[in-house]
């Protein structure tokens, strides 16, 4: 199956990648795009991300790309799956999944989408950020497979065999579920240890001279984009208040056990914890 046109729709991190990615591994494809930020647009062409602007996607497209911010994609993709033509697989890259595939279970065109979404990343945003090798090798999510068109899934399948990415299926609330404790959690945890260093320096200047790689490395997140990330935190609020509940509950244990110099209990605790680093070796 050859691949012509492919539209990207948001050009930042993910959506630059992506098209970084295409062009490497089909360089004859012509990839067109859009982005909100107008500045973004014109790097996105000055850096080689994209081919042309365009504000609507082509006729005739293989492939449609919603990279944008998790709260503008449902309607984003019910306006886009009203005016495609048949052959044409409109694909988002959102970290939710649940609520756009509620929004779009009874379009006409549902058969024309497939829920997607690749574990990558990293905290830096906009399409300077961008990285040709970002997905390769990366797991790719996909969602509710099934109601996806057999053919135009396969053009999707082909680019992920291109990228080498590792394929996982889940359903939406599973997928919503989980993110929220290995990445949403992640991030709030990051945003909020600078938070407190931040909070602590307005009355110890000097503090950050003491900081070494591993706060660096615990706060990296915390430079990510609030624009991406506050939907986020709309779209999955009860999973992440979920995962946040658990994770205070083991801060105040923690807290307790200090207080009450139980030493050998915080012992305990961080040895057991110890074992999700064996965990993360097995995953790469």
């Amino acid at each position: 199956m050859e691949l012509k046109k492919i539209h990207i729709i948001g050009l930042g991190l993910l959506g630059g990648s992506f098209a970084l990615g295409i062009k490497k591994a089909f360089p004859s494809v012509k990839i067109s795009g859009t982005d909100r930020n107008p500045t973004h647009l014109d790097e996105a062409i000055s850096l080689g991300i994209i081919d042309e602007k365009s504000d609507h996607h082509p006729q005739g497209a293989d492939i449609i790309i919603i990279a944008t911010p998790v709260h503008t994609i449902s309607p984003l993709l019910q306006k886009i799956l009203d005016e495609i033509q048949p052959e044409t697989l409109v694909m988002d890259f959102g970290s939710t999944k649940e609520e756009i595939c509620k929004a779009i279970s009874l379009h006409p065109k549902r058969q024309n989408y497939l829920a997607a979404h690749p574990i990558a990343g990293t905290e830096y945003s906009g399409p300077a950020a961008a990285l040709p090798d970002l997905l390769l090798n990366k797991i790719m999510i996909l969602c509710e497979l099934e109601k996806t068109d057999l053919q135009l899934k396969a053009k999707a399948y082909e680019i992920f065999e291109a990228l080498n990415m590792k394929i996982r299926f889940m359903e939406p609330h599973d997928h919503d579920n989980q993110l929220a404790f290995v990445s949403h959690l992640s991030h709030i945890s990051s945003f909020m240890l600078g938070k407190t260093v931040l909070d602590k320096m307005e009355n110890d200047k000097n503090i950050f001279n003491m900081a070494g790689s591993g706060f660096a490395s615990t706060v990296r997140l915390a430079k990510s984009s609030p624009d991406m990330w506050t939907p986020i935190m709309q779209e999955n609020k009860t999973n992440i208040l979920e995962a946040l509940n658990g994770y205070i509950k083991n801060l105040i244990d923690f807290r307790d056990n200090l207080v009450n110099d139980e030493y050998e209990e915080l012992f305990d605790k961080m040895k057991n914890t110890n074992q999700i680093g064996n965990i993360l070796d097995l995953k790469k």
